[in-house]
């Protein structure tokens, strides 16, 4: 029977459940666990694919096409485990799933409330999640913070659940701020007590607090914790800023948080100091040889996560080339009016991130005509690859005003609307979306890249390229090297004679992990130093 852990978050938001859960997961797995981990979201959107970026961040995808929270990327990125729609359940889902049942009448006519039967529902897809998975420890992250009203029925179905399974098979962890005061010069505890007490009124005593801080905390600290939040001291914590997210699993387990959690689940499992993952990424990522300056050119650049897979892939291609990568942030829009030139000076290489909609497009489009000009290494992803089409036919196949249907009414539709999206209404979970596969072009720079002719790609887009223009980029140097067969559709473009010019309509950051790096990132990041 599966063991199940439930991480809440206490204080402020955006404390780092995501990489906490991650980071458990990871240790866990070290000790020769399987560990499935699943995100519970208090919003009422069914999911995030119809959210604004701004509103929530990256949009992440699974390979089954689930649009998931972008915390499921930190869980594949630091984990074995391989996410899918079973692993991120929505208030709106278990309201949409329970309000379907009732309107079959499989309630039997009782009045449904939120407690049985939104707790139930609640419960009844973290044990789906364990039973799809087989695996041994369940990790729920809950979304949200404690005192949050949207966040009720999921910690009330956290608390029901070890009633259900045994106290041995349910352990909570609650991640909570301890603030250093400056003016003070000391740490205070008090928020951390206020929010467990929140937590015990709903029922839940936590097992293990882990206390985000800027500071270490003395044992003084760490008994004060510990006696006004009734949890053992050794149970308390500590999580300071650290320079790399992946320093995370070290830091736990110096403070043998696994074995406290074993102890609690009475497991006795193999021993493992993760000298393979200290060696292998973190003494990698905190002492590289090299540096290199990437342009990231997008729309939603002011919000950090918005691009966060993208970020984290351009890092583990750091790692695998021993190099620091600098990312500069350059908003698409202002782009257009600006001197280029100028902008991309001491640029390595370029990169054009996915995303929807027209603002910013012709900033983006006259990044890619720099980098194909200039010889700059260059990476398109999704949009990126689009923008990238368009810039070709305008520039180098006389196409003048060529452009994407999803943008404007043209002359020339080098990127237009898959025949059965034509007809969608619904704009949630209607994309092509989760993998494909796809047929690499044999003695092509991405056949050297992946090193096999056949791979398989996560998508999350409506817009393909148009198949008509084929003949015509040929004649101008593009090579379509990659095609999903079964609809040829162009899949991933290249040029001749540019030392790296790749652009795919899919997202290879979504498949890139720390000791991993993934293949197009890997040599993306190798062309930019030898660049440099």
């Amino acid at each position: 029977m599966a063991k199940y852990i439930f991480i809440t978050g206490g204080v402020i938001s955006s404390l780092g459940k995501g990489i906490a859960s991650a980071s458990i997961g990871k240790i866990l797995e070290s000790r020769g666990l399987k560990v499935a981990i699943m995100k519970l979201d208090p919003y009422i959107n069914v999911d995030p694919g119809t959210m604004n970026p701004y509103q929530h961040g990256e949009v992440y995808v699974t390979e089954d096409g689930a649009e998931t929270d972008l915390d499921l990327g930190h869980y594949e990125r630091f984990t074995n485990a391989q996410a899918s729609k079973f692993n991120n359940i929505t208030t709106g889902q278990i309201y949409n799933w329970v309000i379907s049942r009732e309107r079959r009448g499989d309630y039997l006519g009782k009045t449904i409330q939120v407690i049985p039967q939104i707790t139930d529902a609640i419960k009844e897809k973290i044990k789906e999640c364990a039973g799809v998975s087989k695996t041994d420890i369940v990790i729920v992250e809950i979304g949200g913070t404690v005192g949050d009203i949207e966040s009720l029925p999921f910690l009330e179905a956290a608390r029901q659940f070890r009633l259900d399974m045994g106290y041995d098979n349910v352990l909570y962890i609650h991640l909570t701020l301890v603030p250093y005061i400056k003016a003070a010069e000391e740490v205070k505890t008090k928020p951390t007590q206020h929010s467990v007490g929140t937590l015990r009124e709903i029922g839940i005593i936590p097992d293990v607090l882990i206390c985000r801080t800027e500071k270490p905390l003395s044992e003084s600290v760490k008994e004060k914790i510990s006696l006004f939040c009734n949890v053992r001291k050794e149970a308390v914590i500590e999580s300071p800023d650290m320079e790399s997210i992946y320093q995370i699993p070290l830091v736990f387990k110096k403070q043998i948080l696994d074995e406290i959690i074993l102890g609690h689940f009475k497991l006795i499992c193999k021993f493992s100091d993760l000298k393979d993952w200290e060696r292998d990424v973190v003494t990698r990522v905190l002492n590289p040889k090299n540096k290199v300056t990437i342009a990231v050119v997008g729309k939603y650049i002011e919000l950090q996560d918005a691009y966060k897979s993208i970020y984290e892939a351009l890092i583990h291609a750091g790692i695998y080339n021993d190099t620091k990568v600098e990312i500069k942030k350059i908003d698409s829009e202002s782009l257009e009016k600006s001197d280029i030139g100028k902008i991309m000076r001491g640029i390595s290489g370029i990169l054009v991130p996915g995303g929807f909609g027209y603002r910013g497009i012709e900033g983006k489009i006259k990044a890619i005509k720099f980098a194909r000009q200039n010889k700059v290494p260059f990476l398109g992803i999704c949009l990126g690859m689009q923008c990238a089409v368009i810039e070709f036919a305008r520039n180098a196949c006389n196409l003048g005003g060529a452009n994407s249907t999803e943008f404007r009414k043209t002359k020339y539709p080098v990127i237009s609307l898959l025949a059965e999206q034509a007809k969608v209404q619904d704009l949630g979970g209607t994309m092509r979306l989760g993998a494909y596969p796809c047929k690499i072009k044999k003695n092509t720079l991405v056949s050297k890249t992946y090193g096999r002719m056949l791979i398989q790609e996560r998508h999350r887009h409506r817009y393909e390229f148009n198949n008509k223009y084929r003949k015509i980029f040929e004649k101008k140097g593009m090579i379509f090297s990659g095609v999903y067969q079964k609809k040829n559709l162009v899949e991933i473009i290249e040029l001749k004679g540019h030392p790296y010019f790749i652009a795919v309509q899919f997202h290879p950051e979504f498949k890139s992990k720390p000791d991993q790096a993934h293949p197009l990132f890997r040599d993306f990041i190798k062309a930019a130093v030898n660049k440099s």
